[in-house]
């Protein structure tokens, strides 16, 4: 098995999905375990000359003026731990625990947290040896961080609660036990170490992120084939009309359509067969070029998250100091992944209008529903309602979650995130995009075989290979939530997306 070695400042995005997915190993560096040892040797002598510093020697949120002596900061950190396990609704997906328990782990391992190794280590052996606490999806505002979620996650750590092993949810002691990882007794500062930051909703957004970045290639590659299907004008992917408007993503969508087409005998010219497309095939340059963007700045956003210290307070071991600061405020994160809810919304929102357009005769000048007999057959009639109530329910979700907050600890946290929320809804989004892209593939590939089939271009005959590798072509109505959920497979495991560009390098 790989490993991936983490020094808290390299941490990528593809190595996170690899972590969460595909159960790479992690190990701190050497230098990172220097930082962490120095860190910890500072709150020790914090505590030993009894300073009074947040979370360390008093007490949490509006508790912060209640000074905790030596002898309770054992107590006081298992009882932080207890307090907040607090979460409800149903567990996260274990990628996605993996995923938290690693940008945890990366955030310690920058050596500003005052966390023991042998503590640290604890959280790395439930990662590499498959632990993953069993943790609610529900409980966190964003701020101060994940802290509901987490504490869920470090639970585990001191061998209550549940987790999830070898495919069983069984309680977290016997979890420990059959994987040979010894529990923790928290000490003075370690409690708060691990539970305030933004690792949960950040570890949501992220895989998000990156499937975003997967669903908008997919995106390109499904209105390719549509521009197959209806004899697309390809005159608007043109580089110079790009070159006076330069967007990135606009630029970068063009040329991946021309890619695609390339070689197409069924496309057409301006004037050929009509002067102007409609907005959906002629302004897709515009449109999903504008989400790549947007998921672009998201991801920009991720990078510097998964390497940041986000917690309180912080400990800068150099100088002897520690400071109280708002580094486990979600904010960034919660602008960010509500910029994401929308950018992912767009591309559903423009796919659907593309699947009424391939079955609506009056639009595509070919079969209703594009089936045979039609009125005795249905055909791809009620996929298209499938997506029209999905990319309804986006717009509801696409609110961003970021512009409501309500005060929590008593007013002492005065303004919270909602970034769990943002994270969340997201996920819930994109998975609703996965599906009406899914559709489109399915709607385009069987409205290729009215004439298309044999004109394909070099990355929409790919994608339609591939499509047909799963899904049959329709000659009269089946039951076709089974054909669906095979189209959505291909979307959510990048399937079409790996197989174009194997054969074209790589998409923008």
């Amino acid at each position: 098995m790989k490993t991936i070695y983490l020094d808290g400042n390299s941490l990528t995005l593809e190595e996170l999905v690899k972590v969460s997915r595909e159960n790479y190993k992690v190990e701190l560096t050497e230098e990172s375990v220097k930082k962490v040892n120095k860190s910890r040797a500072a709150v020790d002598q914090f505590v030993e000359e009894g300073k009074v510093i947040y979370g360390i020697t008093t007490g949490f949120g509006k508790f912060s003026d209640v000074i905790i002596s030596k002898k309770d900061t054992k107590t006081l950190q298992r009882n932080l731990i207890l307090s907040d396990c607090c979460g409800v609704g149903k567990p996260y997906a274990e990628e996605t625990v993996r995923a938290a328990m690693l940008l945890r782990i990366n955030a310690l391992a920058k050596g500003f947290s005052g966390i023991r190794l042998s503590t640290l280590n604890v959280l790395i052996e439930m990662l590499n040896k498959g632990v993953h606490p069993v943790v609610p999806e529900k409980g966190s505002v964003g701020a101060s961080g994940d802290l509901c979620p987490l504490a869920h996650i470090v639970l585990t750590m001191l061998g209550d609660g549940e987790a999830f092993y070898k495919g069983k949810r069984i309680p977290s002691a016997e979890a420990m036990n059959e994987a040979g990882i010894e529990t923790v007794e928290l000490i003075s500062k370690e409690g708060l170490a691990l539970i305030n930051g933004t690792c949960v909703l950040t570890a949501v957004g992220a895989l998000a992120a990156y499937d975003a970045k997967m669903a908008a290639k997919l995106a390109d590659i499904s209105a390719a084939m549509t521009i197959e299907a209806l004899n697309g004008i390809i005159d608007a992917y043109d580089p110079r009309v790009q070159e006076v408007r330069p967007h990135e993503g606009q630029i970068d969508c063009a040329k991946n359509m021309l890619r695609l087409l390339n070689g197409s005998k069924s496309t057409s010219r301006q004037g050929e067969i009509r002067v102007q497309d409609a907005y959906t095939l002629r302004c897709i340059p515009q449109i999903h070029g504008a989400s790549k963007d947007a998921i672009d700045y998201v991801i920009k956003k991720v990078n510097i998250e998964l390497n940041s210290a986000t917690d309180n307070p912080l400990i800068f071991a150099d100088d002897k100091d520690v400071i109280s600061g708002g580094n486990f405020h979600g904010q960034p994160m919660a602008v960010a992944f509500d910029i994401l809810k929308i950018a992912v919304a767009e591309l559903a929102n423009v796919c659907e209008r593309r699947v009424e357009r391939l079955v609506n005769p009056a639009l595509s000048g070919l079969p209703a529903f594009l089936v045979k007999n039609g009125g005795l057959n249905d055909g791809l009639m009620i996929p298209q309602y499938v997506a029209a109530a999905l990319v309804s329910e986006n717009k509801v979700l696409a609110h961003p979650a970021c512009v409501d907050s309500i005060p929590t600890c008593a007013n002492q946290e005065d303004h919270v995130s909602m970034g769990s929320i943002s994270a969340r809804q997201s996920r819930e989004i994109l998975d609703n995009v996965m599906n009406v892209l899914g559709i489109e593939l399915m709607t385009a590939a069987q409205a290729i075989e009215f004439g298309a089939k044999e004109k394909l271009g070099e990355g929409t005959k790919v994608a339609y290979d591939k499509v047909r590798e799963h899904v049959e072509a329709v000659e009269n109505d089946r039951v076709f939530y089974t054909d669906m959920h095979e189209c959505y497979k291909l979307v959510a495991s990048h399937a079409v997306v790996k197989a174009v560009e194997e054969n074209l390098g790589e998409l923008k």
